[in-house]
Parts: structure tokens; C-alpha cells; sequence
């Protein structure tokens, strides 16, 4: 039961990482990370070192409040690999839309984490993705659209 235990507080652990990035927010976002946190998303194309380089670049990236984004993990597969360590891959599908510049990117991949724990408490070591796919659309490529609603999460507590 303990195990199980452990597995769903894992589970939260980074559900919480996903619903942080999408509503920017980005000091809750630093709690779900060791200090000394890695990551190396897009096959490692982009690759960081320490809680802080890792929010300078996600801040940088999707903090603008015209960057809207979705990112979903499914399918976990975690394994605890000691008392304080753990292990996690997860499916995840991504949607975001940059809004000034009419762009919007889909795709999905698998996260590889790492976990441990530190004074009691589950945080992401290392967090990183390869893509299965990505796909772009503009709006030169002829698709039309609109975006009807957007950032009642953003002012909410």
C-alpha cells in the first residue's frame, strides 16, 4: 500500500508541474523542482542546469501572456528506485499558440523524470522530453481560425 502511496504522490507531483506551466505560474512551479534540478527538452536541444536556469527558460518561453499553452501528461509509467528516488515516463501531448505571431505548435512525446525526495516531500530532479511529432500551422498556410476565450485561469486564485 505504502508503494501505491508513493506512486500517486508522484503522480501529483507532476501534474501539478503541468498545471503550474500553463497557468504561469512560476514561483509554484520552482516548489516542484530540486535545486539542483536538470532538464533537456526537445531531445536535449534544450538543455539546463539548477531550478533557476530551468524557470528563466520556461518563463522566457511561454510567460508571455500571448504564449497560451496546454500540456498533458498521460500514461505514467513510475518506478521507485529507492526509499528517496523514483523514475517516471510519461506520454504528454502539447498545444500551444503564440498568439502575435499566429502560430501554433502541436505534438507529443515521452517526459523522462527523475524524482527524490527532499525533506519528506517528492520534487523532479531531472524532467526532459523527446518529441514523437510536432507540427506547425501559420496563418499564411490558409486555415482559419479564431481563439474564443483565453486567461480567466491567469487572474484567479
Amino acid at each position: 500500500m505504502e508503494e501505491i502511496l508513493e506512486i500517486e504522490a508522484l503522480k501529483q507531483l507532476k501534474y501539478k508541474y503541468f498545471r503550474c506551466l500553463d497557468s504561469k505560474l512560476w514561483d509554484e512551479l520552482g516548489e516542484v523542482l530540486t535545486d539542483d534540478a536538470t532538464a533537456a527538452y526537445d531531445s536535449g536541444k534544450y538543455s539546463y542546469d539548477g531550478k533557476p536556469a530551468i524557470l528563466e527558460f520556461l518563463s522566457g518561453s511561454l510567460g508571455d501572456r500571448e504564449v497560451i499553452s496546454m500540456h498533458m501528461g498521460h500514461h505514467p509509467e513510475i518506478t521507485l528506485t529507492g526509499a528517496d528516488t523514483a523514475e517516471g515516463v510519461w506520454y504528454f501531448e502539447d498545444y500551444v499558440i503564440f498568439t502575435k505571431a499566429d502560430l501554433r505548435l502541436r505534438g507529443a512525446g515521452f517526459y523522462r523524470d527523475r524524482y527524490r525526495k527532499v525533506d519528506g516531500r517528492w520534487k523532479i530532479e531531472h524532467t526532459g522530453y523527446a518529441r514523437t511529432y510536432e507540427e506547425m500551422q501559420t496563418a499564411d498556410s490558409g486555415a482559419k481560425w479564431s481563439l474564443t476565450h483565453y486567461g480567466d485561469h491567469l487572474d484567479s486564485d
